[in-house]
């Protein structure tokens, strides 16, 4: 087995590519040791005591490391500790599968539109599933949709996309132009 690395626009996220399934569907983010307690991979991950993030997509994983560390030291560590996992076929979550785990709403439950929106808003979901989250996918992150309200759009941006220097401007200049020139009604993006 041969796992692949990419680099990804944030200098501290590494995307690794198993040649096999990550995720059969969605994503899951890892953002502390305590979360990563529901996954062994990314519990042993976060135990080399210099990653601060690890995002499985659905074949990849990203891994990012804490302020400081060197990619050159890290990234061996990271790759045999891939290895390891996927030869010997050990399930990605506790318990075998990812059923019981708590993962953030993928709605607009929290962030609220009017109900004389839904048209907008399944535009609006349409273009972030078949346009936005591919490209977002390919950077070794993903980009959850989290509401509309008087014509702004909320996302989440998750993986090596969290927190890359370059995400407000994917954001602003990117899906925000992407959004306007589709959707009239849209008038900003924002980070939720």
């Amino acid at each position: 087995m041969y796992i692949e690395t990419e680099p990804t626009p944030n200098p501290a996220t590494l995307k690794f590519l198993p040649g096999q399934p990550v995720m059969a569907a969605g994503t899951r983010e890892f953002t502390s040791p305590e979360d990563a307690a529901a996954s062994p991979l990314a519990e042993a991950l976060f135990d080399l005591g210099e990653v601060t993030g690890v995002f499985f997509g659905r074949d990849f994983v990203s891994v990012t490391a804490a302020p400081g560390v060197s990619w050159a030291t890290l990234k061996p560590q990271v790759v045999a500790m891939l290895l390891d996992h996927f030869v010997s076929g050990a399930p990605l979550f506790t318990g075998g599968d990812a059923a019981g785990i708590a993962v953030p709403a993928d709605d607009d439950e929290t962030w609220g539109h009017d109900p004389a929106d839904a048209d907008i808003v399944e535009q609006i979901k349409d273009l972030i599933e078949t346009r936005v989250r591919p490209a977002v996918a390919n950077d070794g992150g993903d980009i959850i949709y989290r509401g509309f309200r008087e014509g702004v759009v909320f996302l989440t941006m998750q993986g090596a996309c969290a927190g890359c220097p370059s995400s407000s401007a994917t954001l602003k200049h990117g899906i925000e132009s992407l959004l306007k020139h589709y959707v009239p009604e849209v008038s900003e993006v924002r980070a939720a």
